[in-house]
């Protein structure tokens, strides 16, 4: 028994270890991504060493000092309340407004809520063709950024945070309706289809059926989205959307860094906010 434990022993310690079998594919695919990388950087022209450069740096240095102490004042904490309040209000109606029109689309494009096809397993023609027509709808509120929007509203109906609102709505509902429909259609469908081939409409077939096994993830995307949504808001307001965004916007052309931290601060503790508020409803889903 020793002289097994020996040689046992010997023989892992005097061989080499086994080459690793997918070393090949680790190096080929860290040269194919070096290779797709390189002429993206390129492209883009990024030179993060730019950072540390000596004026930079200096100029960097200037600008972070200002920050402290942060700007506490009665009269411009509220302000800043104030313009947090219309972000907050901007990002809840945009949000509103984007349900309103992703829910009836998700209708229509999630295949597993419809009728047509339980019979043959395939959709008939017409539902069909209003499926692809309202995907391609969704794609395209989605393709265009709430920014670019935003400035074409402003350019619409002036300055305010109606601009903002409408941004938000539009690519917002494109957004929702089809991650909606992507959850919707990877949940179980076995109560959806009993509902719908026992007779029950499609909305029906979603809040008893659907909903129930997806509403946890659904709730947790939608809080995520309204973050986001809150997020946008604050980057709109450059462009004269109104809220947190443009008073952020009038703080740093004048070099006011102290207006500018306590703005931070505040956008942290929003965002640290809808994280809580989607604990809380996930915890109560659960």
């Amino acid at each position: 028994m020793p002289d097994a434990m020996t040689a046992g022993a010997t023989g892992r310690i005097g061989n080499v270890a086994p080459p690793d079998p997918a070393w090949r594919t680790r190096v080929v695919m860290t040269l194919l991504a070096a290779v797709v990388l390189w002429p993206m950087l390129v492209a883009s022209e990024f030179k993060p060493w730019t950072l540390f450069d000596a004026q930079s740096l200096r100029a960097t240095g200037m600008f972070l000092a200002g920050f402290v102490p942060p700007a506490h004042s009665r009269e411009f904490l509220l302000i800043a309340l104030e313009a947090t309040w219309q972000t907050v209000a901007m990002a809840s109606a945009g949000m509103t407004l984007a349900l309103l029109g992703a829910i009836p689309m998700t209708l229509i494009v999630t295949e597993r809520l419809s009728v047509s096809r339980l019979g043959s397993g395939r959709m008939d023609r017409l539902p069909l063709l209003l499926r692809q027509a309202t995907r391609w709808l969704l794609i395209l509120l989605r393709s265009v950024p709430e920014l670019v929007w935003a400035l074409l509203f402003v350019r619409v109906i002036g300055l305010g945070p109606t601009a903002g609102v409408l941004a938000i709505a539009l690519t917002y509902c494109g957004m929702l309706g089809k991650v909606y429909a992507e959850i919707l259609e990877s949940s179980d469908a076995h109560a959806t289809d009993t509902l719908l081939k026992n007779g029950c409409g499609r909305l029906a077939a979603l809040l008893y059926g659907a909903l129930p096994e997806a509403a946890s993830e659904l709730v947790s995307y939608t809080v995520y989205r309204w973050e986001c949504a809150i997020r946008g808001s604050v980057v709109m307001g450059f462009v004269g959307a109104g809220g947190l965004g443009q008073r952020l916007d009038e703080s740093m052309k004048m070099l006011a860094g102290g207006e500018v931290s306590t703005m931070l601060i505040i956008f942290v503790l929003l965002v640290a906010g809808a994280d809580l508020v989607s604990k809380l409803l996930r915890r109560r889903l659960a």
